[in-house]
């Protein structure tokens, strides 16, 4: 009996000394920032109807919890350059995608999952429009980028947030941040 009374004073002692590691967040902002400095990365050649297109990602908006749910919605702005007949196209995709945050403890890490298209619109040549076949491919770059590339990456250089990684964490998700939570 007193081995658990003193292991429950133990567990509210710690509990208490880790009040101030209670809640680390996020916001659309560093999230953006971290994801700003991976565009580089996405650029890729795919075929698209048997023609080389070079794909990049020029620019991307994050929305963290747009109408208390759930999920990360992106905004991508990229273009592409279609070769054919010894021509260079210059198209202009703008897409509109949402995902579900998922925390990797491993990685201490959060990752995007689960990517859906709810708008897109492509500019070439003063056409105005959609074109799906390219959509995919473009859709299928950036599924591929985020499978292996984080959407933020926790500090570990901040002693704060390497202590409360130690830690089983819970996520939530709120209008326009990301909190981890320490399980106790």
């Amino acid at each position: 009996m007193k081995i658990l009374f003193i292991l429950s004073i133990l567990l509210l002692a710690g509990c208490a000394s880790t009040q101030g590691l209670s809640v680390f967040s996020f916001s659309n902002a560093e999230m953006q920032s971290l994801l700003t400095q991976q565009l580089p990365q996405m650029s890729q050649k795919v075929s698209v109807m048997g023609l080389p297109v070079q794909l990049n990602v020029n620019d991307l908006n994050v929305d963290i919890g747009p109408d208390n749910r759930d999920v990360i919605s992106l905004g991508v702005d990229s273009g592409a350059e279609i070769n054919a007949f010894s021509f260079k196209y210059p198209v202009r995709l703008l897409l509109q995608i949402e995902g579900s945050p998922v925390y990797d403890s491993e990685k201490k890490a959060v990752f995007l999952r689960n990517l859906n298209l709810l708008d897109s619109s492509i500019e070439a040549g003063g056409y105005k429009g959609n074109l799906n076949v390219l959509n995919r491919e473009v859709m299928d770059l950036i599924n591929a980028f985020l499978a292996v590339n984080p959407v933020y990456e926790l500090d570990m250089n901040n002693p704060q947030i390497a202590l409360m990684s130690k830690f089983p964490l819970d996520m939530q998700v709120v209008e326009g941040a990301i909190r981890l939570v320490p399980r106790f």
